[in-house]
């Protein structure tokens, strides 16, 4: 039995909590939260797993995985502590690590007590390809995001386009993953993500679109190397509550840690 903790519990936090509820996360069971603000009085809260805002009370539950899903700045607060404390980490925050002083601090905690950050693939697919194609030589990464207009309300988006008039698709960004990720946390998680597969956040492309053609969070990935070609394109259907991210992450997410409890694993 894996015992885990969430470190959020908002949309996506919600979402991976019912998940392993469910059964479908595998032979897992959810001992704690930490949340920032008490759960109101209609929260549910799944039983026997203690939700609290006290970090100490959270990093003393003696658990075997802690799972990230509160934001960057939850990430930089809590991150090193959660692999000192001796769980792996599942990181859903993957742009903070575009600061490399910051992700050179994690790695070393984690090499340090023997424990893995995780990266699941959450709104993306291929990244297996891509961490194996690395071991050959990769000539070029290209990620393209598209996003509809109420995905990008609260991000910088609204700086550049009118997201209520807007009828045609406009490019808001083209340049390398770091700056990608650093511009927008919220929506370009991906590019970072992919960045640490492949061939790192400076020579990977990423351009990002609002379009207000369509209705899902769509990313196409394009590579080529000694592996071969490849071009892939995902469409997520995005939160309701929260059109920042889509339920597939939460789905990621329960694949790993279905992974790490089963006899037979697929797709890493």
């Amino acid at each position: 039995m894996l015992r885990a903790g969430i470190i959020g519990y908002g949309t996506l936090g919600k979402s991976i909590s019912e998940i392993i509820e469910s059964g479908q996360a595998g032979d897992v069971v959810l001992q704690s939260i930490l949340v920032r603000t008490p759960l109101g009085p209609l929260d549910h809260s799944p039983e026997q797993c203690t939700v609290t805002t006290n970090e100490d009370v959270f990093f003393t539950q003696n658990l075997d995985i802690i799972i990230e899903a509160a934001g960057h700045h939850a990430l930089q607060l809590y991150g090193e502590k959660a692999l000192t404390s001796g769980s792996h980490l599942v990181i859903l925050s993957v742009g903070a690590l575009a600061e490399l002083d910051f992700y050179e601090n994690l790695q070393a905690a984690a090499t340090k007590y023997k424990k893995q950050m995780i990266i699941p693939s959450g709104a993306i697919a291929g990244l297996d390809r891509i961490a194996a194609g690395v071991l050959g030589e990769i000539d070029e990464i290209t990620l393209i995001t598209r996003k509809p207009p109420k995905s990008w309300y609260g991000t910088i988006a609204e700086e550049k386009v009118d997201l209520a008039t807007i009828t045609d698709p406009v490019c808001i960004f083209e340049g390398n993953a770091r700056n990608a990720a650093k511009l927008f946390p919220q929506n370009v998680n991906v590019s970072a993500a992919l960045s640490l597969a492949g061939i790192g956040f400076e020579e990977t492309k990423v351009q990002v679109y609002v379009d207000p053609t369509i209705q899902m969070n769509t990313h196409t990935i394009v590579a080529k190397g000694y592996f071969g070609q490849m071009e892939t394109t995902i469409q997520n259907n995005p939160y309701k509550e929260n059109p920042k991210s889509s339920p597939i992450v939460a789905m990621s997410v329960a694949k790993v840690l279905k992974n790490l409890t089963s006899s037979v694993v697929i797709g890493i």
